[in-house]
């Protein structure tokens, strides 16, 4: 389905909001995740639970919208043991682990490896992910719920969800299983072109997008990798939901080794830091901002660990002068969802000059009919904006380089009304004029994590001199995640898929941020992904590639010197049939 579509079987709310004083109606699925309120989750090591008397406290998204400062003191206090454990707007605890239990989730996965490794690449992949996608399926409403609370708004959970489930995908696990073994035969010889898993993988996930962050790095698991996941203090619902309720069982049902996954909630600097030191970690799967992930890969290559980075996103959208200009709105308004606060949504907006007028005053009218609202709410698209400083130093910037707002600019309150202290930011636009200088504007050369939008009009000129620029403008991007295109003469269809060589996606008159079978959803060069920046696959990227070849009855000097191969069966003493005798479980 389109991710702003809402199926009808979940256009129902699920939940009409927890209202301060525990009444109102509410469905069965919040009232289910309500009544377990709070849900206690603890570090999991080596198939354990790994309980501890430090915890944090998850907070019901209304109650932080209604005052977020009286509902962070209530959770302060809790913390420090003080408050009141029968707030009903406690939605769970999550145990905070110390050190020991860091280090001993690499030590039980390391422990965990050599069986996990050692079966079958097409049992890993088959078992253990359609394991997942039959409990990402069964617990959908309970998913797109727990993302609700994380202030997520609807469409922005269903849209998440919708990736997860597409992760996992039938289509998904075979293009994974076909690339992690190949097999090839030549006379006497079967040879293999497989991935060998890397070992020890360990992710550390973003607070703005912990659940779906993790899925995407226990996709490693199908490679034969073992997997330490650290997950945010600041916002762990999430990732200990899907951790605790969808990975765990599915790998008992796939009859992965205890200590295959282990996990626990600690704050990043020194659990990073022991990943680096400990000697039976191989990969360091980070995800978050790019100037320290950038570091962070530097420590790793100087400390023999691969870095699989996915850093910051500046996603451009090229639209030509005979684009379907609707539709093409329709993409770019993705740049609001989740108020921007998204790696992978649109940033900035190149345009052709004979059309840039039309488009403008088209987006201007959607962008109006958007609207902020509690996440439950199924209108609601925007979500809060805590820290809203550097906004506002981006927009003062482009408009002291000449960009002009076209829309938005202000803080806003819940009901939409301007106000200093809002807690949401409009929707807005920004008009910036000429290729040359565009790079000039900050919010066009960086990422603004905000609902923020640059429309950059490209020089009048004849058609292949506007066409080159605006591709050579998508390629002189620092950064590279996604990028898409809108145009229908197949000619610049074409010079575009030919020549847009930044990025780890490229989407031609199509959703910006939707997700399709087989087509990478994170991964990206430059600024995105760091030196080894790529589309990013988890099992491929957390493997190497190696090369087998099985002989039967070949003389070695004449292998070497160009003789015709022989085949001697005296040399196999277990063998009747010299194509068929090698053991094949591992296909």
């Amino acid at each position: 389905m389109n991710h702003l579509q809402v199926e009808d079987s979940v256009k129902e709310s699920f939940c009409a909001g927890f209202p301060d004083d525990g009444e109102g109606d509410i469905t069965p699925v919040a009232r289910a995740v309500r009544q377990a309120a709070p849900r206690e989750y603890h570090s999991f090591v080596g198939g354990v639970d790994v309980p501890s008397d430090n915890g944090v406290y998850c907070m019901t998204a209304r109650a932080m919208l209604n005052d977020v400062f009286a509902t962070l003191r209530a959770k302060r206090a809790l913390e420090r043991g003080k408050g009141d454990p029968g707030n009903p707007n406690v939605l769970a605890r999550c145990a905070v682990a110390d050190g020991e239990t860091a280090r001993s989730a690499v030590k039980a996965a390391a422990e965990a490896f050599p069986q996990w490794a050692a079966a079958p690449a097409r049992t890993r992949v088959f078992a253990l992910g359609r394991a997942v996608r039959r409990r990402l399926e069964a617990h959908r409403s309970e998913i797109i719920e727990v993302l609700i609370q994380e202030q997520h708004p609807r469409v922005l959970a269903e849209w998440q969800f919708a990736g997860l489930l597409g992760g996992y995908s039938e289509e998904n696990l075979q293009f994974y299983a076909g690339q992690l073994h190949m097999e090839f035969s030549q006379g006497p010889r079967r040879m293999l072109v497989r991935r060998q898993p890397d070992g020890v993988v360990c992710a550390n996930p973003p607070q703005n997008a912990p659940l779906s962050s993790v899925l995407l790095a226990a996709a490693a698991m199908l490679a034969g990798n073992t997997l330490v996941v650290r997950v945010p203090r600041s916002a762990p619902l999430g990732a200990m939901y899907v951790l605790r309720e969808i990975l765990v069982p599915a790998l008992e049902e796939a009859g992965a080794p205890p200590g295959t996954l282990n996990f626990f909630c600690a704050a990043p600097q020194e659990v990073l830091e022991s990943w680096l030191n400990d000697p039976a970690v191989a990969d360091i799967f980070y995800i978050g901002p790019s100037d320290f992930g950038l570091r962070l890969e530097a420590k790793c290559v100087a400390r023999g660990k691969k870095p699989i980075l996915e850093l910051a996103g500046n996603d451009g959208v090229a639209v030509w002068r005979d684009a379907h200009l609707d539709r093409a709105v329709q993409a770019l308004t993705e740049c609001f969802l989740g108020s921007g606060q998204i790696c992978m949504v649109p940033n900035y907006a190149v345009v052709h000059p004979d059309i840039a007028d039309e488009l403008l005053r088209r987006l201007g009218e959607a962008v109006d009919a958007l609207r902020p609202g509690y996440p439950d709410d199924p209108k609601t698209l925007l979500s809060p904006v805590v820290r809203s400083e550097k906004f506002f130093a981006f927009l003062d910037q482009a408009v002291g380089a000449g960009a002009q707002v076209l829309r938005g600019g202000h803080r806003i309150e819940i009901d939409g009304t301007v106000s200093d202290n809002g807690p949401f930011l409009q929707p807005t636009v920004l008009r910036v004029d000429g290729l040359a200088g565009a790079r000039l504007v900050d919010a066009v050369r960086e990422e603004t994590f905000f609902p923020l939008l640059p429309v950059v009009v490209a020089e009048p000129g004849d058609d292949e001199h506007v066409l080159g620029r605006m591709i050579a403008f998508l390629n002189e991007n620092a950064y590279g995640l996604r990028n898409s295109v809108w145009a229908r003469e197949r000619r610049v269809v074409d010079r575009f898929v030919r020549d847009v060589r930044n990025g780890g996606l490229l989407k031609v008159n199509d959703s910006h941020v939707g997700f399709l079978p087989c087509l990478p959803t994170h991964g990206g060069t430059g600024l995105t992904g760091g030196v080894y920046g790529e589309a990013n696959y988890p099992p491929l990227r957390t493997s190497r590639l190696q090369g087998v070849s099985v002989a039967h009855g070949v003389n070695p000097r004449d292998a070497v010197f160009g003789s015709p191969a022989t085949t001697d069966c005296t040399d196999c003493t277990d063998c009747t049939d010299c194509t068929d005798c090698t053991d094949r479980s591992a296909s």
